[in-house]
């Protein structure tokens, strides 16, 4: 049986013909790499986060005050780090977050598709971002035969937001993803001091610049009058989201919907109630609010009020270990960010999937070293 830990075989191997990896399999290396190959006001975009970013260092920093105790004499000698998630049966428990600036971490701004080429070489499921490159659809199909979910930022305009709705499920995508936390935009510092915000320079609103209703609402297309374009997103971009919209959003599409942002117990178990498909515990990786408490500290307060509903997670995953805590904690699937959106930098498709293979080859020796067979046996085991 083939795991996913076998990728550093390959590599040791590969070593005795001299061969070393295109990519780096950690973190602090990876980062370095694509400091190197980012423009500094794209990097401010990606690296930045809200105020003194203290809640953003944190979200990473606190993985290290939880440990796993190491359990002998099991037989590990078979992993599976496969889930159930939207009825689907997934190889492994994570997912590429949405990140709204993907489209351009590549040379060819393409770096939406390449992300989707990258889940469908590794299968791993790609949230795909409204602010996107490229059209949703074109996204999706890239992603060939592994399961992609659509985050929706949601408009003011209703109409619009139905026909985004409606081209996410038509396309295929498993499931909507509803941020519920950016209905306008956090106080960024490293934004800030170079005035450069990507949008209102017309980059990555592709899904609205193709949509009929967005366009419907214009003087003229896009691609005669961008100012006049990014004007009229500026406009539409951040409804307020009360508990009472969940109704509409049930009416607008049978694709599983998931709550993005949930980081209260109390909220977990209200969105359980009206029942949501999914929770996503996230802060957005410290991006929308500062002076937060880490992620990862808030998600067992999440998952003890979810109950049965699945929990998804993201904010400061930076390893398979990290994954693995995550799981531990009571997540069902946990979301990669900037990870693979450095690896997108240095290598487009073939470097997020390096990445996320490190990631998954991480997880599955630290349960097999520590042993833990499967994921029940990790989540039983817990993080202390």
């Amino acid at each position: 049986m083939a795991h996913f830990g076998d990728m550093q075989n390959a590599i040791y191997n590969a070593g005795l013909n001299g061969i070393l990896p295109d990519f780096p399999v950690d973190f602090a290396t990876l980062q370095e790499r694509a400091q190197s190959a980012i423009s500094p006001s794209l990097l401010n975009y990606v690296q930045g986060g809200c105020g003194d970013e203290h809640t953003q260092d944190r979200n990473a920093q606190a993985f290290h005050d939880w440990g796993m105790v190491p359990r002998m004499l099991v037989d590990c000698s078979e992993r599976d780090l496969s889930i159930e998630l939207f009825g689907l049966r997934l190889p492994s428990p994570i997912f590429m977050a949405p990140i709204g600036l993907n489209g351009e971490m590549t040379q060819d701004r393409r770096g939406d598709i390449a992300a989707a080429q990258a889940a469908a070489e590794t299968g791993v499921p790609f949230c795909a971002s409204t602010l996107s490159n490229s059209p949703l659809e074109e996204v999706r199909a890239a992603a060939g035969e592994t399961p992609s979910f659509f985050q929706l930022y949601t408009p003011k305009n209703r109409d619009l937001a139905q026909s985004l709705i409606s081209r996410a499920e038509q396309s295929g995508y498993r499931a909507l993803v509803i941020t519920l936390d950016t209905w306008l935009t956090g106080w960024r510092p490293r934004d800030l001091n170079t005035a450069s915000f990507p949008q209102l320079r017309g980059k990555v609103l592709e899904n609205y610049f193709s949509d009929p209703v967005f366009r419907s609402l214009l003087d003229a297309p896009p691609e005669d009058d961008l100012t006049g374009a990014v004007r009229m997103w500026t406009s539409v971009f951040g409804q307020v989201l009360t508990w009472e919209d969940i109704a509409w959003f049930r009416e607008a599409t049978s694709m599983p919907i998931v709550l993005k942002g949930i980081c209260h117990g109390d909220d977990a178990r209200k969105a359980s109630d009206l029942g949501v498909d999914a929770i996503y515990c996230s802060n957005h990786g410290g991006r929308q609010a500062n002076g937060g408490i880490a992620a990862i500290d808030m998600l067992p307060d999440v998952v003890a009020g979810a109950g049965s509903t699945p929990v998804l997670f993201d904010s400061g995953i930076r390893s398979g270990t990290d994954v693995v805590k995550a799981i531990a904690l009571g997540a069902t699937a946990v979301g990669i960010g900037r990870p693979y959106t450095y690896g997108l930098a240095i290598g487009g498709a073939r470097g997020v999937a390096h990445v996320l293979s490190s990631i998954l080859a991480e997880a599955d020796l630290l349960m097999a070293v520590n042993g833990y067979p499967d994921l029940d046996a990790v989540r039983a085991a817990g993080a202390h």
